[in-house]
């Protein structure tokens, strides 16, 4: 016999028990209300409290089945679900009664729920470090393996040729830099990832923050013959976000922008208000570089991403900047939004809350 055949034969236990102690009870009653009450013989007073024995039985055993057995089913089978990871929506589970087990069977219910919902969270947590492990064995590997055959190529013999010698160690010195870079990001990425890394908000003026960022980017920018140009803005600007991070966001955008430019073109960084939108400031890198076809524009901001994959390994890029970017600005409840056409260029745009707007 099937276990679904074998639990339809199961009795209301809870339900016998119940109707078996009341009926006990009832017709005890019954006689004592017989023989004193009515002043009947003894005799004709227990019969009369052993015929109604049955009757009351079967009425409490009734009243007891339709009051409570479909809901501790419901009870049994939510618990059973939890326990073997099944999680439905339950719309059942309210019931004309609302009393305690109506109030069990509920709390059964969002329970499941939220089990659900914590181990959804649990599986996202197992796939992002399954991910991100693999993500980083795949990046470590081309650098490493590179140093490794530089260095296996000088001890073969190439070390006595000068020439060939410091060609190679300066290859091997970039994939170096390339590894510290690979870190760094890698160490900025988890904390922010992880919610580790808090930003320390303040009232930031703009313009300040954009000047340091010019003078330490133009010798990059010259030295891959790209005009940096930032547009004439307020200098009293103020913005409430945390400095370093703000920076962070605007190297990574201005550093992309030069990285995956043409020669002789340009970065154009604007920075500018809406009447639509008094309380934000829009800050825009916008490049004429080789720009982003419209099926990967939504993925860009993955990590390890790369529209040009052979072109950022040569420069040097990690496949985290733009990662680095949307994590940060999502901490500061920002937007951030990305247009772009292939061979035309592209324009990177984000907000930040002003600290000045009751001046406006």
């Amino acid at each position: 016999m099937s276990k679904k055949n074998k639990r339809s034969w199961n009795l209301y236990k809870l339900g016998l028990r119940t109707a078996f102690f009341t009926s006990l009870i009832s017709s005890a009653l019954i006689f004592l209300l017989i023989w004193i009450g009515l002043d009947t013989g003894i005799y004709e007073s227990g019969t009369y409290g052993v015929l109604t024995l049955p009757i009351f039985f079967i009425i409490a055993y009734t009243v007891n089945y339709r009051m409570t057995y479909r809901r501790l089913e419901m009870l049994e089978r939510v618990s059973k679900n939890i326990a073997r990871k099944r999680f439905k929506e339950y719309d059942d589970v309210t019931t004309r009664h609302n009393d305690e087990l109506d109030y069990l069977i509920k709390q059964a219910a969002k329970s499941s729920r939220t089990i659900e919902r914590e181990i959804q969270r649990l599986n996202r947590i197992e796939n992002y470090r399954k991910e991100f492990i693999g993500d980083i064995s795949h990046e470590l590997k081309t650098p490493v393996f590179a140093i490794q055959g530089f260095i296996e190529t000088l001890l073969n013999g190439a070390l006595e040729d000068e020439e060939v010698n410091r060609d190679f160690l300066r290859k091997a010195m970039r994939n170096v830099n390339r590894l510290i870079y690979l870190t760094k990001d890698l160490m900025e990425i988890s904390k922010l990832e992880t919610g580790e890394l808090k930003s320390e908000i303040e009232e930031v003026y703009l313009y300040e923050v954009l000047h340091d960022i010019l003078e330490s980017l133009q010798y990059k920018a010259e030295k891959e013959r790209i005009e940096l140009i930032v547009n004439d803005f307020d200098r009293n600007i103020c913005v409430k976000a945390d400095k370093n991070q703000v920076k962070q966001v605007l190297i990574n955008l201005i550093e992309n922008a030069i990285k995956y430019n043409t020669p002789g073109g340009k970065v154009e960084v604007t920075v500018k208000s809406e009447p639509t939108n008094p309380d934000r400031v829009f800050v825009e890198v916008k490049d004429t570089g080789i720009g982003i076809d419209e099926k990967d524009i939504p993925r860009v901001t993955e990590r390890f991403f790369r529209v040009d994959k052979s072109r950022s390994r040569e420069r040097g890029g990690t496949g985290l900047g733009l990662a680095i970017v949307k994590h940060i600005l999502e901490a500061h409840g920002e937007k951030f939004m990305i247009q772009s056409a292939p061979n035309v260029g592209s324009t990177f745009t984000f907000t930040l809350r002003r600290a000045d707007v009751h001046a406006l």
